[in-house]
């Protein structure tokens, strides 16, 4: 045993002392992909550079990039069939038409009841299910809460005044071919005792469609049209109607709230009335899955040339239908039944010069790519590209603000493919034979989408759900448009790593300078080494103030009697009180420990890198909730993040360069703060002539009234970030 260790200890005192090149192992090489990450922190200038400038560019050559629509399902087989509305069916909605229409000269309580009643004889004739649904409207107030949790079946009937109550008429037909399991919504909202003209029109052709369907053999999904009682809007009767369809209620009509309101106890006298035919239903009907919607309507305006069909799709929170759903609207309007069909524009950008500039450098590169290669399809005309973008720029501001524009935003939420089609007559409608053409051109457009939706064996699937339009005809995939986002926030990271290295070596610079050190020395330095925590704590009370501007609206709102204006100030000045209070209570991060003046330089440059972080994972999450609002938040944090320094810095440097730098993030500081930015936009897109202090509060009112992300992304992402740069700029080196 002892020969053993002796041995053991003569060979580890071999290995301890042999030459350093037998016992050395050769230094690895770090991995490409690290090489790869170090070289691009190393060059985080050019990177930032050539990827804003990338991303700007791809925003702008979205137009250019935009596909021809197509039908992905085969079995929609849109105008594969020919038409089967016949001129009974306009007679008959021509007769309706004037018997509601000769109701207007009466009071309107009565008139509306009357109206009713017509409509629920005319369904009844058809053989279709009647029954009525009663809702009560309640304006949308904010609330903290609402953003987290969705809507009770049971709100809608607790505290509920009598005077905002309104009635839906809804009417089903069975599908002969069907089992019951799916249905075809249509909807058509309907002012019951003060209606137009246009709302009339809209009547009749929902009539012509609904009798028409009533009689066919090949239907395989049950038919719903809801007569939204619109008095209240033409949102809040269908979201009460729909949260009602999903949420069984186990009570008929009488035993709702019967004895609360004296108004609706007319209703259970209209279904005694002969006119009714016992066919009203006292209890909540209900058909299958909901395949589809479609909400049409006629617009209370002419057309000069055609007539015109207009399609809105966005929904909540930048939701929008399957692509599919749009593209057999549109090829059946214009190939089958002659329509214009157009989307939403920003008219303002139809007469920029600058956009039309454009236009016309990409219509010369395209002729020159084309001239080089004929393979190549680069390029469009110049008009093309501006009509393009300014319908590009709709798309992506509707999508982003996170509102409905239409009722067909309540069935998106609850995944149901719904858009709403607004069709504009070309001339009035008192000359016979064109009110009749126009209810056939109509009724038809109806029909061929309906048909299409029952040849579906499952839901919409195929198409796009991530898209923006630059034509009815012409989509944009998130796949393209994703790419403008990726190139915009890809430098980010690179640039708090490169801030951090930096800050890092004026460190460690320090400590080499010292060849010994005490232990009050080595408490210090290690406080520096933790510095970044002092930052992220910053961070974290920024949004945490960020949060508190967000709910302040609640309380404001208490208030009585005060404008929109008065409103906006008051939320402005505790807004702007509250974030120096917030930095004496929990005091600089500077003051924890004493630092030298070469490491102060760091200490901005560290604030810096967690607030970039904080950009990078607040638009990353974003973009996963609504991907217009990320796009547009990135356009303005972005270059604000990257340019950010201390003015005093630059102001001490004398240079041009510094000078310039000093200019950009003034402007981009000024443009980056919400109200600024909402002014900036208003001014460019509607003049200057109607800017009003009270409107940016009416805007955001109408964010959180809609729980849009985009209120929760200005309070809690883009306004902190904003603040944090701001303190950045104004960092005492």
């Amino acid at each position: 045993m002892a020969g053993m260790i002796l041995g053991d200890g003569i060979l580890l005192s071999y290995r301890f002392n042999m030459p350093k090149t037998e016992t050395e192992t050769p230094k690895m090489k770090p991995r490409p992909i690290v090489r790869l990450a170090i070289f691009l922190i190393s060059h985080s200038l050019l990177v930032c550079v050539v990827c804003c400038t990338a991303g700007v560019l791809a925003l702008l050559l979205l137009p250019l990039l935009a596909k021809n629509t197509y039908i992905s399902e085969n079995a929609l087989m849109p105008g594969s069939a020919s038409s089967m509305i016949s001129n009974r069916d306009i007679s008959e909605a021509n007769r309706l038409a004037s018997d509601l229409s000769g109701l207007n000269f009466e009071p309107q309580d009565a008139a509306a009841l009357e109206s009713r009643g017509i409509l629920t004889k005319y369904m009844s004739d058809l053989g279709a299910e009647v029954s009525y649904h009663k809702f009560h409207h309640k304006p949308n107030q904010f609330h903290p809460l609402h953003f987290f949790s969705s809507p009770d079946s049971t709100s809608s009937v607790d505290n509920f005044s009598c005077s905002a109550q309104g009635v839906n008429t809804v009417g089903i037909i069975r599908a002969p071919r069907g089992d019951g399991k799916e249905a075809i919504v249509l909807v058509t909202p309907y002012k019951f005792g003060k209606s137009g003209t246009a709302e009339t029109l809209s009547l009749s052709i929902a009539y012509t469609v609904f009798s028409l369907l009533s009689r066919v053999t090949w239907l395989a999904k049950d038919i719903i049209w809801l007569v939204a009682d619109s008095q209240y809007g033409e949102y809040a009767p269908v979201e009460a109607w729909l949260r009602d369809y999903h949420t069984p209620v186990f009570t008929g009509l009488g035993a709702l709230n019967a004895d609360t309101c004296i108004k609706i106890d007319d209703l259970y006298a209209l279904e005694q009335k002969p006119i009714a035919q016992t066919k009203i239903s006292d209890g909540f009907r209900r058909a299958g899955t909901m395949a589809a919607a479609l909400i049409f309507k006629v617009a209370d305006r002419n057309e000069l040339l055609e007539d015109t069909l207009n399609i809105y799709a966005e929904a909540s929170n930048g939701q929008m239908p399957n692509l599919d759903l749009i593209n057999i609207v549109n090829y059946l309007a214009v190939h089958r039944q002659g329509l214009r069909v157009k989307v939403e524009k920003v008219l303002s950008l139809l007469d920029s010069r600058w956009l039309e500039i454009l236009g016309e450098i990409f219509e010369v590169l395209g002729k020159v790519a084309r001239s080089l290669n004929p393979g190549w399809k680069f390029g469009i005309s110049a008009a093309d590209y501006v009509e393009g973008s300014a319908t590009l720029a709709s798309s992506l501001y509707n999508q982003a603000l996170g509102i409905p524009t239409g009722p067909h935003g309540a069935f998106r939420d609850f995944q149901v493919d719904a858009i709403t089609l607004e069709i504009s007559p070309k001339v009035s409608s008192h000359n016979k034979a064109r009110h009749n053409e126009f209810l056939l051109r109509g009724g038809r457009l109806v029909e061929g989408v309906v048909r299409s939706i029952n040849n579906l064996l499952e839901k919409f699937h195929q198409s796009f759900f991530l898209y923006m339009l630059t034509s009815p005809s012409k989509f944009v995939s998130v796949g393209v448009y994703m790419i403008a986002f990726a190139l915009l926030v890809a430098p980010l990271p690179l640039v708090a790593a490169s801030l951090y290295a930096d800050a890092n070596q004026l460190d460690l610079g320090v400590k080499n300078t010292k060849s010994t050190t005490t232990a009050p020395d080595e408490l210090d330095i290690t406080f520096r080494s933790w510095k970044w925590l002092y930052a992220a704590k910053e961070v974290f009370l920024v949004h945490v103030w960020g949060a508190a501007v967000s709910l302040l609206p609640y309380f404001i709102c208490q208030i009585p009697n005060c404008s929109p204006t008065t409103s906006s100030v008051i939320w402005v000045s505790l807004s702007m009180l509250g974030l120096p209070i917030l930095y004496l209570i929990a005091g600089s991060p500077s003051t924890h420990v004493s630092i030298s003046q070469h490491e102060e330089k760091g200490e901005w440059a560290i604030l810096k890198s967690v607030t970039i972080s904080a950009v990078f994972i607040g638009l990353l999450l974003m973009s996963v909730v609504n991907f217009a609002t990320a796009e547009i938040g990135a356009l303005l944090l972005v270059p604000m993040c990257l340019m950010a320094q201390p003015l005093m810095l630059d102001m001490k440097a004398g240079k041009f360069r510094s000078f310039f730098r000093v200019i950009c993030n003034m402007v981009l500081g000024f443009v980056a703060f919400p109200p600024a930015a909402y002014f900036v936009a208003k001014t460019l897109f509607e003049g200057s002539d109607s800017i009003n202090m009270g409107d940016f509060w009416n805007w955001m009112e109408s964010l959180w009234a809609w729980n849009s992300a985009t209120y929760i992304y200005i309070g809690m992402v883009h306004l902190p970030c904003w603040a944090l740069c701001l303190h950045i700029l104004l960092h005492s080196c």
